[in-house]
């Protein structure tokens, strides 16, 4: 999204086209996260992320085919193939404004417990904006040495993520945050290894925390 129109360019649209094909996927990206609000309470965050995955690596492989032979054989894009890969950023954008885009924000805050909520989600939006940082900085120069490789390169970090989520990211949908850690983590059959700390226990420790602080 920050470089749609050097990206669009780099293909060989023209000045117009790509600022319109940006202004496009912006409008693209902005409804398509209002559908999350109606879906994510439906389906559930793993149904939404996973469905999300395999858009987006389907889009983006596309895309890096396309790129592959059509600038290697003639070194620029047709009118055919210049709208269908608008259509497919589009879809890709699509999919990830109604998954990966809010429910990065929604996830970690459903995911911690209530006494290390605070913290965790400080780690989790630094984290999120680290990253954002580093591929903001890094993709121009990226797309220069890779060019259509930059559509592979991504694709296989989407394989990644979806990878994690059918292994390690459990379903929050209709957990009360208070159960979280009962009815989610120590459920899971990775993260159960590490909440073998009761409730109680936890309780009890943030008790004696507060006592030893008003003495």
């Amino acid at each position: 999204m920050f470089y749609a129109p050097v990206l669009f360019q780099t293909v060989g649209f023209k000045n117009d086209a790509s600022l319109l094909s940006a202004v496009i996927i912006g409008l693209v990206n902005v409804f398509s996260t209002l559908v999350s609000i109606k879906t994510v309470d439906k389906f559930g965050r793993r149904a939404l992320l996973l469905q999300a995955c395999c858009q987006m690596f389907i889009t983006q492989t596309i895309i890096g085919v396309i790129l592959t032979i059509k600038l290697k054989a003639t070194g620029s894009l047709g009118r055919g193939e210049a709208i269908l890969v608008v259509l497919l950023v589009c879809l890709y954008v699509m999919s990830f404004a109604w998954s990966w885009g809010p429910l990065g924000w929604l996830i970690p805050s459903e995911t911690f417990p209530l006494e290390t909520r605070t913290t965790g989600f400080a780690f989790a939006v630094s984290a999120n904006m680290l990253f954002t940082f580093v591929i903001a900085q890094a993709f121009l120069s990226m797309m220069c040495h890779l060019r259509a490789g930059i559509f592979f390169f991504f694709a296989a970090w989407i394989l990644v993520m979806g990878l994690f989520v059918i292994f390690f990211l459990p379903e929050t949908k209709g957990v009360p945050i208070d159960d979280v850690i009962e009815r989610v983590w120590k459920q899971h059959w990775f993260w159960k290894k590490y909440m073998d700390c009761d409730d109680d226990d936890i309780g009890q420790h943030y008790a004696n925390s507060s006592k030893q602080d008003q003495v």
